[in-house]
């Protein structure tokens, strides 16, 4: 019974998401209680549940409200504009060099294996080249949480130590024979970056947004064609003699975060407390600069607060554990020696139905322990089952850091999995059926 609650719940709320019919806060928090209560808990210890929940996120909100003001007096001062006029003039007018430098960008931000700093380093970076380009921000979503996920199989990031810890065995063991998985995916990926700007720049050339003017290498990211207000507004915000001393401060801040020495909140508290007053000396051009994107980070801070309380309750009624043992009991006989298969070919939709920690924890060793019982290594079911649902990651709304990065590109949830769902679960069913060829998994 659990398990038919917590999975109606789950297919209720991404439902709900997709449609678009009402607001993430309000899906996220009424269906989990809803369906607590169904499942007979009472009021007490749903609270209990939430307390939990949100602990597990509070730290992610707070990085989250001051890493949008962080990165929103960066982008008002102009740090980017270098960066981004200067990929605009390599490119010029080449969505298909934007689609990948996107990617390789985000590889090399997803080397200290989270994917929160990844979404901070590359979406304030790359968003305003999109938009100016006229590219769809949902593709710099999709190559960025798939860049992401394909170096998330690292030693430090969460999937292999999870699996490590379930076998028991060494996490740099586990991880060198998926080297070179990762190397294919993200010769893939970069085959798949150009395919889809192909197809992104036939969408910009049928709306007729296509302007050349715009990728001449004098012209000064600052003049909007479209808004010229709205250019001079952005313009008397710039900083421009102040461009090494914003560097110095970003890299600091991103240094710090990276290194892991304070917790990322704090970096970013202190490198808003640091940006304010070094940009604008005046107490008003500070305040003007909090209230300009207070109203982002706070949305999107209430939405992870939301998704904390959802996570709690699914966690504390059992329903995630629940979940993953029915789905291996319901299961046809003949298809459990395949099942790490299946269940790697599903992987990617599973992230719409599992946490990771529901994933790997619950999941994974009851397929483990059903499959060698048919002769199957223990190191194949784990491959199978972290190449397959591992490009979902970035995907899945467990997952904090994807609502960092909507928050961060001011997207949507459900149109995020509407765009991009189809296409990277082929790329992991093609990334799962590469591995099964060469013998990794």
């Amino acid at each position: 019974m659990l398990s038919i609650i917590g999975l109606l719940t789950i297919v209720v709320i991404v439902a709900l998401l997709i449609s678009n019919k009402i607001t993430p806060i309000i899906a996220l928090v009424l269906v989990p209680i809803a369906a607590a209560f169904a499942a007979g808990f009472n009021f007490s210890e749903i609270g209990g549940f939430f307390n939990s929940g949100i602990e597990s996120v509070m730290s992610v909100v707070i990085m989250f409200i001051f890493a949008i003001l962080f990165f929103g007096i960066m982008q008002d001062v102009g740090l980017f504009d270098p960066l981004i006029n200067k990929m605009i003039a390599v490119s010029r007018g080449n969505v298909i060099a934007v689609a990948i430098g996107t990617v390789l960008i985000a590889a090399v931000a997803q080397l200290d294996g989270s994917g929160a700093s990844t979404f901070l380093i590359t979406i304030p970076a790359l968003l305003p080249l999109y938009k100016r380009l006229k590219m769809n921000p949902y593709l710099l979503l999709l190559l960025v949480g798939t860049s992401a996920s394909i170096m998330n199989m690292l030693p430090w990031g969460g999937p292999l130590g999870r699996t490590a810890a379930v076998l028991g065995v060494d996490v740099t063991e586990l991880w060198r024979p998926l080297i070179k998985i990762q190397v294919i995916g993200l010769v893939l990926l970069v085959g798949l970056a150009i395919l889809l700007a192909l197809r992104e720049k036939r969408i910009i050339v049928k709306r007729g947004d296509f302007n050349e003017e715009l990728f001449q290498e004098s012209t000064p990211l600052a003049k909007n064609p479209q808004d010229e207000e709205a250019s001079l507004k952005a313009a008397a915000l710039r900083r421009p003699k102040l461009l090494w001393a914003n560097t110095l401060l970003a890299l600091a801040v991103i240094g710090v975060l990276v290194w892991g020495i304070i917790p990322a909140g704090f970096a970013f508290m202190i490198g808003v407390s640091l940006a304010l007053p070094l940009n604008y000396p005046n107490m008003k051009d500070q305040m003007d600069r909090i209230k300009e994107h207070a109203p982002n980070a706070l949305l999107m801070a209430a939405i992870i607060l939301a998704a904390g309380s959802f996570l709690g309750i699914l966690n504390g009624t059992l329903m995630l554990d629940s979940i993953a043992n029915d789905l291996v009991k319901i299961l046809p006989a003949f298809v459990v020696p395949y099942l790490h298969i299946i269940i790697g070919f599903f992987g990617v939709p599973f992230d719409l139905l599992l946490s990771t920690d529901a994933y790997y924890f619950a999941l994974f060793p009851i397929v483990e322990q059903v499959v060698t019982g048919f002769g199957v290594s223990s190191l194949s079911v784990a491959y199978t089952m972290i190449i397959g649902n591992i490009i979902g990651t970035f995907i899945s709304p467990f997952s904090p850091a994807l609502w960092l990065a909507l928050g961060l590109a001011g997207l949507e949830m459900g149109r995020h999995i509407r765009y991009s769902l189809a296409i990277m679960w082929t790329f992991s069913i093609v990334l799962l059926g590469i591995s099964l060829l060469i013998g990794v998994a």
